[in-house]
């Protein structure tokens, strides 16, 4: 209640400075179904349901099988698309209130939607506006034929409204958000400098706070039976707008792609056709540049740059807030920007920004050009259009060629300053333009080693020593981490060795359980059997049983439960545990008290704690933080019920081989199933006991697959 009322008196407070007024909810926009239902009569496609419920699409031409995915997604996952459309406009607060008006206004700061509209004809190709027009058609039908699941207002879904959302999301991968919080954090966190970037990097390793992704990639030569190997484990929430949905996209131009999507995606995000696969894995360079800016004490409208005072351009933009009932709020805000990007007014100062993806849309139509590419080439030309502004790349394909890729729309900057502090807003030496090219950046390429991998750690270690890229090349205004995490650790001893690899020891890599012997969490245990207990027995007690931890996370291990408790205090989420975020005699503490409070005992199964949870479905899950059979829950502490509930980490999976006559076999695993919302579904909870048991299924991606695994088929718009 008592911060209901702050928030109502703030809200007072700003009404009676013009910026807020709480009116009835204008009724939303008539939308003419007719028209749409005859847009979407110009498609049709056949929605093909395995027997797991995953949809396999196919239509005439790309834009059908479009109409069809976004259809399919639909039908599983319609309340989470509609979201992002809403929040793609940033309209998003109209429906959920105040909890969502950072969002609208950033969408808006940002000038997403006019950037879209501005560059949407002249930056994306034709091919690539006919998908997304298929798409937002299937999106259209799918809302017609279900009015009740659908909110007043969004209808009709635009293409352009998809492009939005890709650019909205963009920025968020490699951190955007945690700089914008950092501007608003009550002591400064970074200071104004002039010193040369390469030095001011080198003086700098703040711990970064990685949810991990796993990728490697296996070639001929280091195969038992001369097969290349690609594995695909990305690290995601289990739900919501970034979590993946597993689907195939087929079409009679050329299209067949498997893999996982977002919510609102009508191409392949990461996966394989018959020829190629790649997946991505989350990177942070400096991708984020922010200035700070002199205003001019006559007019807070003018801000000084290159000798001069220059006006802000200025527009306001107007968003409607939900309240209760009939009512909202119409908030009015000014929109302002610098000649470097947005402008931001803080207790701190005032600031502007410049970012990669600030300016680009293209991402999407990268991506359809990948899932397109029939051999490494084509595939390369997608990714030399640097469109997609961060995320790094491991690839496979059926001729035996491997890579891994740093790649990021690097902004190309000059020396003289420290682009990782706040820059000066005046000086024009300090506005980048343009980006260096993929070429410029990190990556190796059939390495004679013949394995790549990244797990969110440097790209200086891709592979065996000889192999990898030499730090030395690249510009350290590249803001390039330098940092490994223990998966990275882990993968790298589990590869780097001369014994040839199958299948099943692929997957037992991927599967792998334990904290490797220089990680972070090793270095934690040591320091802890260093601690001087003193007359404290649970404390003696709980330093023995950790001892005697072989950090591994298996279900049944009797240590490993005391021990990600306590490293998950010391150490959180970060890859690098230096300095602890607790001291470990108190982590090691409230750990073993927390599980004699719960359980009377110090020895849990770890299986006892570290649990799945899916409607009926409650199981004990092996893996944990930071291992490559990674397991993440959203508390540092045992919930009320003792356990640790499992919200993301290992999602979709896939292990895609391409045997020595380079034909394709994929097995995959989702981390439930493909009925995303609906609870009565049969595939709402299906493959959770695989996921479990980190079992993996057969793809069925052929049609002759497919036709022995067909649950249902559908026929959607015109036949």
């Amino acid at each position: 209640m008592k911060r209901l009322a702050v928030a109502l008196g703030v809200l007072v407070l700003l009404a009676g400075l013009g910026f807020v007024a709480v009116t009835a909810t204008p009724p939303a926009r008539l939308v003419d179904g007719q028209a749409l239902r005859q847009q979407a009569s110009h498609y049709g496609a056949r929605i093909i349901r395995d027997d797991l419920g995953v949809p396999h699409v196919r239509g005439h031409s790309d834009a059908d099988a479009a109409f069809g995915l976004a259809y399919a997604h639909a039908q599983d996952d319609w309340k989470t698309i509609e979201t992002l459309i809403l929040a793609s406009r940033g309209t998003l607060a109209r429906h959920q209130g105040l909890a969502a008006v950072k969002s609208d206004y950033l969408v808006r700061l940002f000038r997403i939607r006019d950037l879209v509209r501005a560059r949407y004809a002249q930056d994306l190709d034709a091919a690539t506006r006919a998908m997304l027009d298929g798409y937002a058609a299937g999106l259209n039908l799918f809302a017609l034929d279900h009015p009740g699941q659908v909110r007043a207002g969004v209808l009709p879904v635009t293409a352009q409204d998809v492009v939005a959302g890709f650019v909205l999301r963009a920025p968020f991968f490699y951190g955007l958000q945690d700089e914008l919080a950092a501007l608003y954090a009550p002591q400064e966190a970074k200071r104004i400098s002039l010193r040369d970037a390469d030095h001011a990097f080198a003086a700098s390793r703040a711990p970064e706070p990685h949810f991990g992704s796993n990728a490697f990639a296996v070639a001929p030569g280091r195969s038992i039976d001369g097969a290349t190997r690609l594995v695909i484990n990305s690290h995601q929430p289990y739900s919501g707008p970034v979590a993946w949905y597993e689907a195939q996209v087929t079409s009679d131009e050329g299209w067949n792609a498997a893999g996982g999507i977002f919510p609102g995606s009508p191409v392949i995000l990461h996966g394989f056709n018959a020829r190629l696969g790649w997946a991505h894995t989350v990177n942070k360079p400096d991708l984020v540049d922010i200035y700070a800016l002199k205003i001019n004490p006559d007019n807070p409208d003018e801000y000084w740059f290159d000798g001069a005072w220059r006006r802000f351009k200025t527009t306001r933009t107007h968003m409607r807030v939900r309240l209760w009932g009939p009512f909202s709020l119409r908030v009015t805000r000014p929109i302002q920007w610098a000649v470097q990007g947005p402008v931001l007014r803080t207790p701190r100062g005032v600031f502007a920004l410049r970012f990669s993806g600030l300016f680009e849309i293209r991402a999407v139509a990268q991506w359809y050009r990948m899932n397109k590419a029939q051999d490494f080439a084509q595939w390369r030309a997608a990714m030399a259009m640097n469109a997609i502004p961060s995320l790094n790349v491991v690839y496979g394909d059926a001729r035996g060629n491997i890579g891994y890729f740093y790649n990021a729309r690097m902004p190309r900057r000059g020396g003289g300053f420290n682009w990782r502090g706040i820059l000066p807003g005046d000086d024009p030496r300090a506005l980048w333009q343009g980006f260096e090219p993929l070429s410029r950046l990190p990556m190796v390429v059939n390495p004679a080693s013949g394995f790549v991998f990244n797990a969110n750690n440097t790209p200086f270690r891709a592979s065996a020593p000889a192999d990898n890229a030499d730090p030395a090349d690249y510009s350290l205004r590249y803001g390039i981490e330098h940092l490994m995490t223990n998966r990275a650790r882990r993968l790298l001893a589990l590869l780097n060795t001369r014994a040839p690899l199958g299948y099943e020891d692929v997957k037992r890599i991927k599967f792998d359980l334990a904290y490797a012997p220089d990680s972070e969490e090793a270095r934690l245990m040591r320091a802890i059997a260093a601690l001087d207990t003193g007359n404290d027995p649970l404390l003696a007690r709980a330093q023995k049983l950790l001892g005697s931890w072989d950090l591994r996370t298996n279900r049944g291990n009797r240590a490993a439960a005391l021990g990600v408790l306590v490293s998950l205090k010391c150490i959180g989420l970060n890859a690098d545990g230096d300095p602890w975020l607790m001291p470990p005699r108190a982590a090691l503490q409230r750990s073993a008290q927390d599980l004699m409070d719960h359980y009377g005992r110090l020895d849990v199964p770890w299986g006892e704690v570290n649990r799945f949870r899916r409607g009926p479905v409650d199981l004990p899950i092996d893996g944990g933080p930071e291992v490559v059979r990674a397991v993440y829950s959203a508390s540092h502490d045992l919930d009320a019920d003792g356990t640790l509930t499992a919200i993301a980490g290992d999602t979709w999976i896939a292990i895609v081989t391409w045997d020595a006559q380079g034909v394709l076999h994929a097995r995959t695993r989702h981390q439930f199933g493909s009925a995303t919302l609906d609870k009565t579904s049969p595939h709402y909870a299906d493959q959770a006991q695989p996921f479990v048991a980190m079992r993996l299924r057969d793809f069925p991606f052929t049609a002759q697959d497919l036709a022995a695994h067909t649950e249902h088929i559908s026929q959607v718009g015109r036949p």
